[in-house]
């Protein structure tokens, strides 16, 4: 992990925020789905975070995994197979580590990392580290990841593991219905300090707050693109998905478009509209 920079030629697909899990099942085809076309005609895909709705330790992947789980992993691994796979941390599924990475055969890229690419270098990450007015929610973010912390939770039985995620979720969500959407989004302080570590660079990519969009501006002096990947939501309105290509000819948003259940996906190339 204290690798942050890598080289990625070709044409890169990047998505976020698909939030895996038992509950949402059509979800969890749709992004079947994806993963077949991003083997079949990207280059490489990188995953930025909260692939998974929860994440309580490799171990629960690797030993007896539930059936929803195992049948995730091995798409992932079959992608892997064929194309590079960087698989990133979220604000759920941070306790991911190199074992999951291991049996994927994908690389656990850093949180906060340097991508050279045909379109030029481009910083990714989660972009739940880039929300600091949120002031309890980076106090628990820092607290979490602590290696004593992580130690100690990992070092629970995987049933009061399962227990504890669940009412940290239900926490998590009846905080945000009560948090003014400011506390929510990025900091523009934070946005302009990743420019300021990186002064060559033009575009920066994130998921997290679930707002796609291209933001250009001004910093320094340098126009700036920082690009907000969607989230993934088929198995309750409005249905969504998406994510981004980095080619030579650029960087640009797509839809992504659901296939009806029984069609091969790798067979036909997607084709979605530019957001």
């Amino acid at each position: 992990m204290s690798k942050t920079d890598y080289t990625l030629p070709g044409t890169v697909w990047v998505a976020s925020d698909i939030h895996l899990a038992r509950q949402v099942p059509e979800t969890c085809r749709v992004f079947y789905a994806f993963l077949a076309q991003a083997a079949a005609h990207a280059d490489a895909l990188i995953l930025a975070g909260d692939i998974f709705d929860a994440w309580i330790g490799d171990d629960a992947a690797i030993r007896m995994p539930e059936p929803w789980l195992q049948q995730a992993i091995e798409h992932l691994s079959e992608t892997a197979k064929t194309i590079p796979v960087y698989i990133g941390h979220g604000n759920r599924d941070f306790l991911m580590g190199p074992e999951l990475a291991g049996k994927i055969g994908a690389t656990l890229m850093a949180e906060s990392a340097l991508f050279h690419t045909d379109a030029g270098p481009v910083h990714i990450s989660h972009g739940d580290e880039l929300c600091t007015h949120d002031v309890s929610f980076q106090r628990f973010r820092k607290l979490s990841r602590h290696p004593l912390v992580r130690g100690l939770f990992l070092a629970l039985p995987l049933r009061l593991r399962r227990t504890i995620a669940r009412r940290a979720r239900k926490t998590s969500m009846h905080a945000h219905g009560t948090k003014p959407m400011y506390l929510m989004d990025v900091a523009h302080e934070a946005v302009s300090a990743v420019f300021r570590q990186h002064p060559a660079l033009v575009h920066m990519v994130h998921g997290h707050t679930h707002k796609p969009k291209c933001h250009q501006f001004e910093d320094q002096g340098t126009q700036r693109c920082r690009w907000v990947l969607p989230d993934w939501e088929w198995d309750h309105p409005p249905f969504r998905g998406g994510y981004l290509s980095i080619s030579s000819s650029g960087i640009q948003m797509h839809h992504f478009a659901a296939p009806e259940a029984g069609q091969n996906p790798s067979t036909t190339p997607a084709s979605p509209a530019a957001a």
